[in-house]
């Protein structure tokens, strides 16, 4: 990559070293290197720059070492605990945190309350030293797995929806705590339902003050993640444009017109993908904060993967109603499970925000158009 400095440089010379003494380093390794957060200050990152960021990640991916998968854990939980969290939380949730000891999971969204946040209905109310949550989450990925989760809940039921929140540290073994699995049209299990009744959570498990859980929600971190892998079209995960185009070539082409046209497009749109990142990243080693490209480029993303699923379905045929090994093991467009990618990625333009509210996001804070009423 031209942006980043050379095999001479001294922090890629470091971390190449520490590779060398530890060439299969398990997590907790990775861990206490600082290399799984490097972007967080010690002793639990390095506080890495953009720049080094991006030379540590250079690195770990030649030598073919993953971090561990925390993605709430580590994206969520621990930049707010960092921020306001106690020294008591830091010492006891963020190293196995970090090294994927403990995975975690987020309680936000409610069955009335997906785009707007904000009118959820989980109550929290305290008794002694101690908060007695009762309410409902829906869509919690990893619930069943998770060992705590970050979840709000109205601790003030008096106060504007804004106000009145409070961010909680919950074991997800907490008596009182049901979790039901959503089985999903692509035949996966990944999200849940997630009931409160009577769960009792000690006020040590408060981060930040009481009734200041929406600031924080929306807490982001000065010295942000910056990354170097492009991922794939279902929210960074699953394949690309280019394996699609790829599969294409290996198969001999296409000759129909309409088809080609629209392997054009997806490769247009990889294209112009590509450009906003390398954009946002080259602003973020000028040490300025990207702009509205990366607003813009999540409702690009989320549609380019749902054009490229569908592309890929119908290059495949008939044969793409189907799953199971047998079919999957096909050297062709099926070696990349697409059945169940098609299927998943209807989810895109939905989960984390739907493509309206983005839109909306860009036409006020963007474009400075008047803002949508309030609903009465």
């Amino acid at each position: 990559m031209d942006l980043l400095p050379g095999d001479d440089d001294q922090r890629r010379i470091a971390v190449r070293e520490w590779i060398n003494k530890h060439p299969k380093p398990n997590a907790d390794e990775l861990a206490l290197a600082g290399y799984v957060a490097p972007h967080w200050p010690q002793p639990y990152g390095l506080g890495a720059d953009a720049l080094q960021q991006l030379i540590i990640d250079q690195e770990l991916q030649r030598a073919n070492i993953s971090r561990p998968s925390n993605p709430i854990g580590i994206g969520w939980a621990g930049p707010t605990i960092l921020f306001a969290g106690t020294k008591q939380q830091q010492q006891k949730y963020l190293p196995n945190l970090l090294s994927g000891a403990e995975f975690w999971c987020q309680l936000f969204s409610e069955p009335d309350s997906g785009s707007d946040l904000a009118s959820l209905r989980t109550r929290a109310e305290l008794d002694g030293d101690e908060w007695i949550i009762n309410g409902q989450k829906i869509w919690t990925s990893g619930a069943q797995y998770a060992k705590f989760g970050i979840l709000l809940a109205r601790t003030n039921p008096d106060a504007p929806k804004h106000k009145g929140i409070t961010y909680f540290i919950c074991p997800m073994d907490s008596p009182g705590i049901v979790i039901r699995p959503i089985k999903s049209m692509a035949g996966a299990e990944s999200f849940n339902e997630v009931f409160f009744t009577d769960v009792r959570i000690p006020m040590a498990n408060v981060v930040g003050n009481v009734n200041d859980g929406w600031r924080l929600a929306k807490v982001t971190l000065g010295n942000e993640r910056v990354s170097l892998s492009t991922g794939g079209v279902l929210w960074g995960y699953g394949p690309t444009a280019l394996d699609v185009i790829e599969s294409v070539r290996a198969t001999g082409g296409i000759k129909n017109r309409v088809m080609r046209q629209n392997i054009a497009r997806i490769y247009t749109e990889h294209v112009l993908l590509e450009i906003i990142r390398m954009r946002t990243l080259t602003q973020r080693l000028r040490g300025a904060q990207p702009g509205p490209e990366s607003s813009i480029r999540k409702i690009i993303a989320d549609e380019h993967g749902q054009h490229v699923m569908a592309l890929a379905r119908e290059l495949i045929g008939a044969d793409a109603m189907l799953t199971g090994v047998e079919n999957e093991s096909k050297k062709t467009l099926q070696n990349h499970a697409w059945y169940s990618g098609y299927m998943f990625s209807q989810a895109l333009t939905i989960g984390g925000g739907t493509g309206e509210v983005q839109r909306n996001i860009l036409g006020e804070r963007v474009l400075g158009l008047p803002h949508e009423p309030e609903p009465k």
